[in-house]
């Protein structure tokens, strides 16, 4: 059912994704084209028409000024009018997709909305509404590739010589000990993603992590993504393949210029060859030679990413909250524990305390 509104000078029509007409959706990828933003898969609208698939509570914001779209806020609406960004937990950027010069008001849009609270963790930088109410900013690596693989690696052989003599080194050793290596970046193998999978689930078990592959969502909105052939977001999967079996694989969604590095996973019995790696280089390779761009390597440190990455993104991690019960509920919920992750990152050596406390959890839960 839609849902009308008014903000100061706009009109806003709240609606579900599938309720958007085709012109809507030419309008937001326009209004994304004019604003110079990267065409980052997840805010596009075919990531927002899937996560509805797959989430109910799934709405977008049309903001109208003089009967013409001049604005999109895709978000997630749960009890209590509590918001979140749409895929939270799986999105690597998130944000309203707004004409240039727009303004607006973020507890306005959110009142506007019928929203108590709306929280981020991967908002985009230059989303000046939110962005006042981040708790914290943090770093989202990515690797540029548009000048090509070849200027890539120099910089690279510059940067870190060894790290891509040694990952090379270790690809040759794959292949003489366990078989030929076969890299196939865009794969139709249903077989390998399972793998991935399973890979996944076990890496998340073993660091005490949360499984996402066990929520049904994140496994439907996979399968979704990967029969997509929408050209600004569909999924990608790619696999490297030695001695004729899965050893490591990548999915994650693309558009046309940017490829996001979603969920990686290997077989840990090839561990000792770094399958992971080899299979990064060989898709970075690839996607240069497909147009792509940028790699986004998405926020949260790891070792790998300091050695490939080109350059930092700023992301931010909050919640806009309006002063109203279901407000209330949602910072009582959420921000202690925010507040104590952000503690524990920001002191290197707590950080690796819990780390290591996490895998520990994890091999007790193997057990």
């Amino acid at each position: 059912m839609t849902q009308e509104a008014e903000l100061p000078g706009k009109r806003v029509l709240v609606l579900r994704p599938d309720e958007l007409s085709p012109d809507d959706l030419k309008m937001w990828r326009e209004i994304r084209t004019e604003s110079g933003a990267p065409a980052n898969p997840f805010l596009d609208p075919a990531f927002t028409t899937a996560v509805g698939r797959v989430r109910p509570g799934t709405r977008v914001a049309v903001l109208q000024h003089d009967g013409s779209p001049v604005g999109y806020f895709p978000f997630e609406r749960g009890s209590l009018g509590r918001g979140r960004a749409v895929g939270l937990g799986v999105s690597d950027s998130q944000g309203a997709v707004l004409r240039p010069g727009i303004r607006l008001d973020a507890r306005r849009l959110l009142r506007a909305c019928g929203l108590s609270s709306w929280e981020f963790d991967n908002l985009e930088a230059g989303q000046e509404a939110f962005a006042a109410h981040a708790a914290e900013e943090l770093a989202s690596p990515v690797v540029d590739i548009g000048e090509g693989f070849t200027r890539y690696t120099e910089r690279l052989r510059a940067k870190s010589a060894g790290f891509l003599r040694q990952t090379l080194a270790k690809e040759r050793r794959l292949a003489r000990q366990v078989g030929e290596v076969r890299f196939v970046y865009d794969a139709r193998d249903p077989a390998a993603l399972r793998a991935l999978m399973e890979w996944k689930s076990a890496q998340y078990r073993r660091t005490g992590r949360r499984d996402r592959f066990a929520q049904e969502w994140i496994t439907r909105l996979v399968g979704l993504l990967g029969e997509s052939e929408e050209p600004e977001c569909r999924g990608l999967l790619s696999v490297l393949y030695a001695g004729g079996r899965p050893v490591a694989a990548h999915f994650g969604p693309r558009s046309r210029t940017v490829l996001s590095w979603w969920f990686p996973a290997y077989d840990r019995a090839c561990a000792k060859y770094s399958p992971g790696l080899v299979l990064q280089l060989r898709m970075l390779r690839a996607a240069a030679a497909d147009g792509i761009e940028t790699v986004d390597l998405g926020s949260g440190p790891a070792r790998y990413k300091e050695s490939l990455k080109t350059r930092d993104l700023r992301v931010y991690e909050g919640a806009v909250v309006r002063p109203v019960p279901g407000g209330a509920a949602h910072w009582l919920a959420r921000e202690p524990a925010r507040a104590a992750r952000r503690f524990v990152r920001n002191r290197p050596l707590l950080a690796g305390a819990a780390s290591r406390a996490l895998e520990e959890v994890g091999r007790l839960r193997d057990r």
